[in-house]
């Protein structure tokens, strides 16, 4: 609907400037050659002024010099202007000659070198027409756009209420379970932590090491607690944890392994994950026992695929993801640009 106002509003404007052309041609002519006269005189002309007009801006333009056909636009453009000044000096000339028959004039090659100059002119005229009508099109969307800014301030600054007020009551769940059950309480409080991340450091374009990092810990410790034996796990960091990288890209790989990678009945889960600085890179690296249970099976699901894209996104070509499923363990490793 807003979509069909604002056409509206593009088409009223043009209404209201050929209603003003037609106004204005008409009380040009009507002291000289009367009201009928008038009236003829500004139709043939109003309408040849729109026929090169749109016949330029709305089909041979876009249609073939913006689509790179330039000579056949040019030749359209001259058959336009021939065809439409012929017709024009054959209906302005038996005009004439219909109210002033003792003045009876002849259509001489002059007189139709005339109208085609005079369409040339009005081909001119098109383009400051296309470019006033792009002008009033880009106004209304940019008081479009800073509406929906508006629109979406006003519903981040509402959408913030809730988790903030869930945040806070999490906080006082944690202070209550501090004293009956701290282990409880560490928990609560990494979920916090969590719900945190998601809300305030996930919109960012980028976050820090340390930040990431601990969201992934903060995420592991969560998932532990649903595995009934104890997982050997080890997490390398051997990195600076000031430099920042794109939120949640070391995620996917992080919940593949508890999605994939754990034997919930084994006592024999083990999970390997690095994160490396070499030179002006970045190595994410997490491995994991292969199990032959069903549900454990290696990834395969949109996770990795969504991430490919994200990847190229931000990298382009510079990164590298590598996945190997050798000897009974599945290895993922990524390896992207530090910011």
């Amino acid at each position: 609907m807003k979509f069909f106002s604002r056409q509206s509003t593009i088409n009223r404007l043009q209404w209201l400037v050929w209603i003003a052309v037609f106004f204005i041609t008409f009380f040009s002519m009507l002291p000289e050659g009367g009201f009928l006269h008038a009236c003829w005189y500004t139709l043939i002309n109003v309408s040849f002024y729109a026929i090169v007009i749109y016949g330029n801006i709305s089909f041979l333009f876009p249609g073939l010099y913006q689509r790179g056909h330039k000579g056949l636009y040019i030749i359209c453009v001259i058959i336009l202007l021939v065809a439409s000044g012929l017709t024009r000096g054959y209906l302005m000339v038996n005009l004439y000659n219909h109210y002033y028959p003792t003045m009876r004039e002849q259509m001489t090659l002059g007189t139709i070198i005339n109208f085609i100059v005079a369409g040339f002119l009005t081909y001119t005229l098109s383009f400051v027409f296309r470019v006033a009508m792009a002008y009033f099109e880009l106004k209304q969307q940019s008081e479009k756009i800073l509406v929906q800014k508006s629109q979406a301030e006003l519903n981040l600054l509402k959408s913030q209420v809730q988790p903030h007020f869930l945040f806070n009551t999490l906080n006082n769940i944690y202070y209550e379970a501090y004293r009956e059950a701290p282990r409880t309480a560490k928990l609560i409080e990494r979920l916090s932590d969590i719900m945190r991340y998601f809300v305030d450091e996930s919109p960012k374009d980028e976050v820090s090491l340390s930040t990431e990092i601990q969201f992934l810990e903060n995420y592991i410790a969560l998932e532990k607690i649903r595995i009934r034996h104890e997982i050997e796990f080890n997490f390398i960091k051997d990195c600076n944890t000031d430099l920042r990288i794109a939120p949640m890209l070391l995620m996917t790989f992080v919940e593949n392994i508890f999605k994939h990678g754990i034997d919930k009945s084994s006592s024999e889960n083990k999970i390997e994950i690095s994160l490396i600085q070499q030179d002006h890179f970045l190595i994410f690296q997490t491995k994991n026992r292969i199990h032959d249970k069903p549900g454990t099976a290696e990834p395969s699901g949109f996770g990795i695929k969504n991430l490919c894209k994200r990847l190229s996104f931000l990298y382009g070509e510079k990164f590298e993801l590598n996945i190997d499923t050798s000897g009974n363990f599945f290895t993922a490793s990524l390896k992207v640009p530090l910011i």
